[in-house]
This record gives C-alpha cells, sequence and structure tokens, in this order.
C-alpha cells in the first residue's frame, strides 16, 4: 500500500494537469501554449515528464519533443503540439504524465473544443463508457482477457472500432512494464499473456476508439498516428491499482482529506 500511496502522488500530478489543460481548451488557443503550461505544472512541482525526449523506435529519428501528446480529431496517439489554433468542433486527445519521487502516473482525457458534433459526441461517451466498464469489470473477473473481451463488445455495439496497434500497461517506476494490457481479446491473451487481476497489480487502461475503421497511419513526423480513413478518434486512460478492496484510480481528483493536506 505505500508504493500506492506514492503512486497516488504522481497520478494526482496527472490529474491537476488534465485540470490545467480543461481550463485552456477552447477554440484559438493553441496545443503548443496548453503543453507549455502543463510542462510549467510538473516543474514547479519537481516532476520529471515521462514523454519529453522519449525515443523513438524508429532509428536516425527525433525523439517525443513534448511534455504531452496532443492528437487532434482523426490523430490518434502521439501527436506533436503545434502552433495551430484550435477550432470550434475540434477534439484533442491529451495524453500526459509523469515520475514523482521515483513512481509514475499516466492518463489521457479527450477534449471538446467548444461545440462538437452529435456524432463524435457520442464516440467521446462510448470511449469514457468503454474505460469505465473495463474498471467496473475489474471487481468481478479474474483474468484480464475477460474484461478485454467485453470492452471490445461494448464499442462495437456502439458502432465504433477498437484500435489495436496500441495497448494499456503496466506502470510502476517506469511508465511502461508488463502486462501489456489489450482493449480487446488479442491472441496473445489466449495463452501467456493473459494476467489476472490481484491486489499488487497497476495498470495503465487506455482504450482508442475510431469512428470508422480501426487501421492507422503514421505521419511523417514518425510519431502521428492518424485513422487510415480520417475520421475522429478518442483516447480516455486512467491509471489504476488492484487492492484487497478492489480497483483504486490513481488519477483522479482528489479526495477531501487529500485536500487538506494538498493545501499544507
Amino acid at each position: 500500500m505505500r508504493e500506492i500511496g506514492l503512486m497516488r502522488r504522481a497520478g494526482l500530478a496527472v490529474w491537476q494537469a488534465h485540470q490545467i489543460a480543461a481550463q485552456m481548451v477552447r477554440p484559438g488557443v493553441t496545443t503548443v501554449e496548453i503543453d507549455d503550461a502543463i510542462a510549467d505544472h510538473f516543474a514547479q512541482l519537481g516532476a520529471e515528464p515521462l514523454f519529453k525526449n522519449y525515443p523513438n523506435s524508429i532509428r536516425n529519428k527525433p525523439a517525443f519533443p513534448a511534455v504531452c501528446c496532443m492528437s487532434v480529431n482523426e490523430a490518434v496517439v502521439h501527436g506533436i503540439p503545434t502552433n495551430k489554433p484550435l477550432v470550434e468542433g475540434d477534439i484533442l486527445s491529451l495524453d500526459t504524465g509523469c515520475r514523482l519521487n521515483g513512481w509514475c502516473g499516466d492518463a489521457a482525457f479527450t477534449y471538446p473544443v467548444g461545440a462538437i458534433s452529435p456524432q463524435v459526441q457520442r464516440l467521446l461517451d462510448a470511449t469514457h463508457g468503454v474505460l469505465k466498464l473495463s474498471i467496473e469489470l475489474m471487481n468481478s473477473k479474474s483474468y484480464w482477457s475477460a474484461i478485454a473481451r467485453e470492452m471490445a463488445t461494448y464499442i462495437g455495439d456502439h458502432g465504433f472500432s477498437t484500435v489495436e496497434c496500441f495497448v494499456g500497461h503496466g506502470i510502476g517506476r517506469e511508465m511502461h512494464e508488463e502486462p501489456q494490457v489489450p482493449n480487446f481479446a488479442s491472441r496473445s491473451l489466449r495463452g501467456s499473456g493473459d494476467f489476472r487481476i490481484e491486489p499488487g497489480l497497476v495498470i495503465a487502461v487506455e482504450p482508442m476508439v475510431n469512428m470508422g475503421t480501426k487501421r492507422v497511419k503514421m505521419l511523417a513526423d514518425t510519431w502521428t498516428q492518424v485513422t487510415a480513413d480520417g475520421k475522429p478518434s478518442a483516447h480516455f486512460e486512467h491509471t489504476v491499482a488492484i487492492t484487497s478492496d478492489g480497483p483504486v484510480l490513481l488519477t483522479v481528483a482528489p479526495t477531501p482529506a487529500e485536500m487538506e493536506n494538498m493545501a499544507v
């Protein structure tokens, strides 16, 4: 439990980062401006941004240049912040994380920019809904494969598609640890790749859902992944610890007791 308490501090730092973003996201603001504000926030806390300078897997290509992944509209993940202003009707999937006192937190949220279309709102609702479903199922399912299967069914029933190129992950002292946490019934989960939902497990669950095809493609910047058909995509993520009392979300708003400690 001590380790979970330490990870909660990192989770709160990430939650605060998203509160900064929520206040800033509006037409006319750039994603570089939001990234700069979150970079300042982490610096004030003495927290290490997890994404800045993250190594690119492609040889001789640049490391990730920002504190946040800023993925707009058809961008699924790993979007690089730009000086292009957001416009009414856009959606912004913001993913960020930090290491504080040796432990990591990671969370993503898709923000509407002003008024968005009803169909895009349904996409956001379904993606956020499937994340909530996965957390609820951690109370009753023994293996991740059973949860992943229900997540994919939920998204299919809503008429959308689950991205299968990217998955969630274990998290602790490093951002990416075992196990891999897919949002669909993958082949690896049928064998030794499956894992038990048991106390001590800490995972970042992050469904990515597309309005059209599940296929994605990478842009020339070697980071930004966009939908193959150009339709919108949404992304939500929480860091979740499994305890003897069930799942505990580490990247949500502080409790009243935590608020008192933060004010001290």
